[in-house]
C-alpha cells in the first residue's frame, strides 16, 4: 500500500502464500501472458530457493462473459471452449517452463464458497439485488476504496471491460457479484437464486478457501490495480472485517509490441505459441527475467535478437571455460563476491537489470583466464535454478569443439602433454570424443548421431 519496497515478513515463519490473477481461458495465451507469469514464475522459484516455503496459487477464470461469447460465436459449449484453452494455456506455461505454480484454481470449482462470500455482504448491507436478481457490491458502503491505487476513476489502462454497465446500480463504479440468470447462459442454482460469478468475487472466494482472509502476497499485471484489486481488497476486507487483505502487492509492467499496445485490431497480437516456432524458450525466459518485473517493456525482434546474443555469451562461456571438475579454489574469492552482489540486487526488489550486469561483469574477468572450475560452475548452476534459461548439456557445434581440438593439438605440437591431456578430458566430459589418426584428428559425440567429422 505503500508503494515502496519493504522487508519480505511471512505472516507465518517462512511460509508464503502467494496468489496471482491468472488467465480467462477463452483464446490463445498471448505474450503478455508470457511475461507475467515467466517474471512471476522466476520470482517464486527465487524465493523458495531463498528458503521460503511458497504456497503459489493461481486461479483460473473459466466463466466469464468473453468465454459465453467466444463459444456461441463457434457453437460450441462454453465449458468445451473453456477447458480447450485451460489446457493451452498449462501447455504454453509448460513450453516456457514455467513450472512454480502449486495449485492452479478453476473458478467454477469455487461457486459455493462464491455464494458463501456474496451472502455475508448481503446480511451485512454491502450488497443490494437490483430488479433481475443480480447482486452489486456497493463502494460507498467500504470507505478505503481506492487506498491501492490512489483512486476512485478509470484510466487509459484500466481493465474497463470490467466495469458493469446496469442503470439500476447505485453507484457507477458498483460491480457485480452475482450475475442473474439468462436465456442461453450457464448458471448455478444457489441460495442467492439462479445465476453465476461477477468477475472479481472468484478471487477472493478462491484465495480465503486456500489461505484464509489474509495472505502475504497478491500480483498481477498492472492494469489489474483498478478496479479489479481494488474490488478484492473492498470484497474481503468489508467482509472480513480484518485488514489488509495481502501484505504485499506486486505488479508486472505493460509489454508492448515495437513500441505500441498489443492488440489485435493493431494487427500485433502475438500469441505465445507463435513466437516459439521461431525462438527457443531459454531465450524468451532470458529475455522477460534480465527485464525487472516493475517496469514496462518493448517486444521487437531486435529486442529479442540482442537477448539471443547475450545468451549466446553465456552459451559459449559454459561451453569454452567451464570445467566442473577443475579445482579452482583459487577463484573462490572472486566467485564469493560475484554471488555476493548477485544475490544482493535481486534481494533489491528483483532488480535483474543490475544482477546480469554482475554476472557479465564475472563472465568477463573469468573469460581472461584459460578455464573456470567447479565453483564457477556450482554458482552458473544455482542461478540457473531459478532463471532455467542456461544449457549445460548442450548439443556441441563445430564452432565449439573445433577450436579446443586445434588448441589440444598446439599443445601436443610443444609438447605440453598435460595441457593436451586436460583438453583431451574435458572434452570428453562434454560428450565429445577425439580420435588422433594418420588423416588427422576426427571427432564424434558419444551418442554417435552426428558421425566422425576430421578437423581441418
Amino acid at each position: 500500500m505503500s508503494r515502496q519496497a519493504s522487508e519480505l515478513v511471512p505472516m507465518e515463519n517462512k511460509k508464503i502464500k502467494f496468489f496471482v490473477c491468472g488467465p480467462t481461458v477463452y483464446d490463445f495465451s498471448h505474450l503478455g501472458h508470457a511475461k507475467t507469469y515467466t517474471q512471476f514464475d522466476f520470482i517464486v522459484k527465487y524465493l523458495r530457493w531463498s528458503g521460503f516455503d511458497v504456497n503459489y496459487l493461481q486461479n483460473i477464470t473459466d466463466i466469464d462473459d468473453k468465454i459465453i461469447q467466444r463459444a456461441a460465436e463457434r457453437n460450441i459449449d462454453w465449458r468445451s471452449l473453456a477447458d480447450e484453452f485451460e489446457k493451452i494455456y498449462v501447455d504454453d506455461m509448460l513450453s516456457l517452463h514455467n513450472t512454480a505454480v502449486t495449485k492452479y484454481a478453476r473458478a467454477t470449482d469455487y461457486i459455493n464458497s462464491i455464494v458463501s462470500q456474496v451472502q455475508r455482504m448481503l446480511d451485512k448491507g454491502l450488497a443490494y439485488r437490483v430488479a433481475d436478481g443480480s447482486i452489486y457490491f456497493e463502494i460507498a458502503k467500504f470507505g478505503d476504496y481506492g487506498k491501492l491505487s490512489g483512486r476512485t476513476e478509470l484510466q487509459e489502462h484500466d481493465a474497463v471491460s470490467r466495469i458493469d454497465s446496469d442503470d439500476q446500480k447505485k453507484g457507477w463504479n458498483d460491480f457485480c457479484l452475482w450475475k442473474a440468470f439468462k436465456e442461453g447462459e450457464p448458471s448455478w442454482d444457489t441460495p442467492l437464486g439462479k445465476g453465476r460469478p461477477g468477475w472479481h468475487i472468484e478471487d477472493t472466494a478462491i484465495t480465503e478457501t486456500e489461505f484464509g482472509p489474509q495472505y502475504d502476497i497478491h500480483g498481477g499485471a498492472i492494469d489489474l490495480i483498478f478496479p479489479h484489486h481494488e474490488a478484492e481488497i473492498a470484497q474481503m476486507e468489508s467482509v472480513s472485517g480484518k485488514a489488509p487483505l495481502v501484505r504485499y502487492w506486486m505488479h508486472t509492467g505493460f509489454l508492448n509490441i515495437n513500441s505500441q499496445k498489443m492488440s489485435k485490431s493493431l494487427g500485433n497480437f502475438k500469441t505465445i505459441r507463435d513466437i516459439l516456432k521461431t525462438y527457443d524458450y531459454r531465450i524468451l525466459r532470458y529475455f522477460f527475467i534480465i527485464n525487472q518485473y516493475r517496469l514496462a517493456m518493448d517486444f521487437s525482434d531486435a529486442g529479442l535478437e540482442q537477448a539471443k546474443n547475450s545468451l549466446t555469451r553465456i552459451d559459449e562461456f559454459i561451453f569454452n571455460k567451464v570445467d566442473a571438475n577443475y579445482d579452482d579454489s583459487g577463484d573462490e574469492a572472486a566467485v564469493e563476491e560475484a554471488k555476493a552482489k548477485f544475490h544482493e540486487a535481486l534481494s533489491n526488489d528483483f532488480n535483474t537489470p543490475q544482477a546480469f550486469a554482475v554476472l557479465f561483469d564475472f563472465i568477463r574477468s573469468q573469460n581472461i583466464k584459460e578455464i573456470s572450475g567447479r565453483r564457477t560452475f556450482e554458482f552458473l548452476s544455482q542461478i540457473n535454478s531459478f532463471m532455467d534459461f542456461m544449457k549445460f548439456d548442450q548439443a556441441k557445434s563445430d564452432a565449439f569443439i573445433e577450436p579446443l581440438i586445434i588448441e589440444r593439438n598446439d599443445a601436443r605440437t610443444k609438447k605440453d602433454f598435460a595441457k593436451s591431456d586436460q583438453i583431451r578430458d574435458r572434452l570428453l566430459s562434454m560428450g565429445v570424443k577425439i580420435y588422433d589418426t594418420k588423416e588427422g584428428t576426427k571427432y564424434r559425440m558419444q551418442n554417435f548421431e552426428s558421425g566422425i567429422k576430421k578437423v581441418q
